[in-house]
């Protein structure tokens, strides 16, 4: 039985970690580098539909291919690659996220049902 691997106790670290790791592994500097790292985002999201249509069985050529599970590993796929992404973009990637997510929020639900982060 494999052993799951144990969570990373700070979130912002491990994408902080993550992006290092991507940064001293790059092939393309500059804005190439920049590009292709937003593009990666895109390659995830392609996987969360290919994993949806394996999970219904949309292609009759492969049936049921994927399972439920597999999309909800895809969306976290979408949700870190993002947060690399943003990171590329800023060091302040927590901040920046929290901003932005507090006024979603507060757009979507009204100004009264934001609830600070901790």
């Amino acid at each position: 039985m494999t052993q799951q691997p144990t969570p990373p106790a700070d979130v912002w670290a491990a994408i902080d970690d993550l992006w290092t790791w991507l940064e001293t592994h790059r092939v393309h500097d500059g804005d190439t580098g920049l590009v292709l790292r937003m593009l990666k985002l895109t390659e995830e999201v392609g996987e969360v539909a290919q994993a949806v249509i394996g999970a219904t069985g949309q292609n009759p050529r492969k049936g049921v291919s994927h399972t439920w599970d597999d999309v909800q590993g895809e969306l976290c796929d979408v949700v870190i690659t993002a947060l690399v992404a943003l990171r590329t973009l800023t060091p302040d990637t927590r901040a920046v996220f929290e901003r932005h997510l507090a006024g979603v929020t507060a757009r979507s639900l009204g100004p009264g049902a934001t609830t600070p982060l901790p």
